[in-house]
C-alpha cells in the first residue's frame, strides 16, 4: 500500500523539461509582479514623505512680507485713469530676490474695475525693505459707471489685491498675497485740463 502511494505521488510530479520551464516562468512572473507592486507602494510612500518634508520646510522658512502703504491718483488721460499703489516688501535674506511677476485686482462695490500685471518688476534688495510702485490703469468708462454710487466727497471705496511671485533660493517660486482696503480720490475736471502741465 505504501509502495503504491509512493508510485502514485511520484508519477503525479513526473514533469517534463518543458513543463518545468513553464512552472519556473510562472513562479518568476508571480514573484516579479509581487516585487513590482511592493516597490511601487514603497516609492509612493517615499514620494509622499518627500512632498510633506518639502511642504513643511517651505512653511517654516522666513519669507518676504508685503504691505500696501498708499494708493493715490497718479494721472489721467481721456481713456484711462492711472493710480499708483506703493507696496513695501521686507526681504529677510542677505541676497537679492528676483520678482518674477506682480499681479493686481482692483475692486469697488464688489466688482473688479481693473486687473493686470506689472512688466519687468525687478528684484527685492537683500536684508532691507524695497518700495514697489504698482501702476493700476482703470478704464475711464468704468469710473463713469460708478459715479452714481460715489459719495459727495468724491472718493471711491476700493479693495486692492496684489500678488507678488518671487524666486526664493533653493525653493523656487512662491506667491506673496497682500490686500488693502480704503478710499481713493477720483479725478476732477481740473486733473484732465492740467494733465499736460
Amino acid at each position: 500500500m505504501d509502495h503504491f502511494h509512493y508510485k502514485y505521488h511520484a508519477s503525479s510530479f513526473n514533469l517534463s523539461k518543458s513543463n518545468i520551464h513553464l512552472v519556473k516562468q510562472a513562479y518568476f512572473f508571480t514573484f516579479s509582479n509581487c516585487y513590482r507592486q511592493t516597490f511601487a507602494k514603497d516609492m509612493a510612500g517615499l514620494l509622499d514623505k518627500a512632498k510633506q518634508f518639502v511642504s513643511d520646510t517651505v512653511a517654516s522658512l522666513e519669507k518676504p512680507e508685503a504691505t500696501v502703504k498708499n494708493v493715490d491718483l497718479k494721472g489721467v488721460d481721456w481713456s484711462t485713469v492711472t493710480y499708483n499703489a506703493e507696496v513695501n516688501v521686507s526681504n529677510p535674506y542677505s541676497v537679492s530676490v528676483p520678482i518674477g511677476e506682480i499681479r493686481y485686482n482692483l475692486k469697488s462695490s464688489g466688482s473688479v474695475i481693473a486687473s493686470g500685471k506689472v512688466p519687468d518688476p525687478g528684484s527685492l534688495n537683500g536684508n532691507c525693505d524695497t518700495l514697489l510702485n504698482v501702476e493700476i490703469k482703470v478704464p475711464h468708462n468704468v469710473l463713469v459707471s460708478l459715479v452714481k454710487d460715489i459719495a459727495t466727497d468724491w472718493d471711491l471705496d476700493y479693495e486692492l489685491e496684489v500678488i507678488l511671485v518671487v524666486d526664493l533660493p533653493l525653493i523656487g517660486d512662491i506667491s506673496i498675497p497682500v490686500t488693502s482696503k480704503g478710499e481713493v480720490k477720483l479725478p476732477s475736471l481740473s486733473d484732465y485740463f492740467n494733465k499736460s502741465e
